[in-house]
């Protein structure tokens, strides 16, 4: 059986208490006021939803220049082979306030609000942005993204409320006695520096999983999240990193076996060099990002 997750306020304290989790019984959170809305924009998608971060050129026909042209925030991918003790990767992690995060609503209210691009004017005018705001557009990204199908092999929701991104998650790791947990990327040393050449240092270790749940944040006035899971096999790593200017990482990395059906416009293609289904892919979350997977039944003694 589960333990029960309490009010749930800031997403940072929301992470804390869902790696205790497996089922939510009277979630609650506040709207966000009005006069915080330009604060959700902190949380625009620099990563996975659109784009994840990246590794190094690893001699798949990029250059050093092409990579200096390269946005930053697509430096999160990296082949399974860069994978190892003593690597060096440049690497972007997103730096954000959790103050300043926006909170999930109770299932009840997320329900009562329309979460459709077709009421994206109604939406709007809900929450006072403007049609040619920055607000606008990424509210408009997410909806759209949300609205979008899943690839072949993908389950894909997105979370308005904790109940529901517990629900997907029951739905996707489930079984008799359902239980599972939360991982997340943590900063055990940080700065303010986003981007940076990171170091491996420990050997990379392998987190049990024969099926996972993904979970993304998304810009928008109350917390969202970008939840999928697809049915090719996947691997899940811890790994302990070291920044040149002295910050120390706890990532999470996720390696995609088989990108074979990814649109052949995902960046990770672009900043790795390769072809879809030539070779694995992984990536870096950020820390509001979730990995969800499944606990390993207990060992009885004999």
């Amino acid at each position: 059986m589960g333990i029960a997750v309490g009010a749930a306020s800031r997403i940072i304290l929301l992470h804390l208490l869902l790696l205790l989790s497996s089922h939510c019984h009277g979630c609650s959170a506040r709207l966000l006021s009005e006069n915080h809305g330009e604060k959700f924009m902190d949380h625009r998608p620099s990563a996975f939803p659109k784009i994840d971060d990246d590794g190094h050129a690893h001699g798949h026909g990029m250059s050093h220049m092409d990579h200096l042209m390269m946005d930053p925030r697509s430096m999160v991918f990296f082949t399974l082979d860069d994978l190892k003790l003593g690597k060096t990767l440049p690497i972007y992690f997103p730096k954000r306030d959790p103050s300043s995060s926006p909170r999930f609503l109770p299932r009840e209210e997320a329900e009562s609000i329309p979460f459709s691009s077709a009421a994206l004017p109604h939406l709007l005018d809900r929450f006072s942005f403007s049609v040619d705001s920055p607000q606008a557009k990424a509210m408009e990204d997410t909806l759209n993204h949300c609205e979008t199908k899943p690839i072949k092999g993908e389950t894909k929701a997105c979370a308005t409320s904790l109940e529901s991104m517990l629900d997907f998650v029951h739905g996707i790791l489930g079984g008799k006695s359902p239980r599972f947990r939360a991982i997340s990327t943590s900063h055990l040393i940080g700065s303010s520096t986003r981007f940076q050449n990171y170091t491996i240092l420990e050997a990379p270790r392998g987190v049990p999983a024969s099926k996972m749940v993904a979970c993304h944040t998304r810009p928008y006035p109350y917390a969202v999240f970008y939840c999928h899971s697809q049915e090719s096999e996947n691997m899940v790593f811890e790994v302990v990193l070291a920044g040149e200017n002295g910050d120390r990482v706890k990532a999470v990395a996720v390696c995609h076996l088989d990108t074979s059906q990814w649109n052949r416009d995902h960046p990770s293609f672009r900043v790795l060099g390769i072809e879809p289904g030539t070779l694995p892919v992984c990536h870096f979350f950020p820390a509001d990002h979730l990995v969800w997977v499944p606990i390993a039944p207990a060992l009885r003694m004999m």
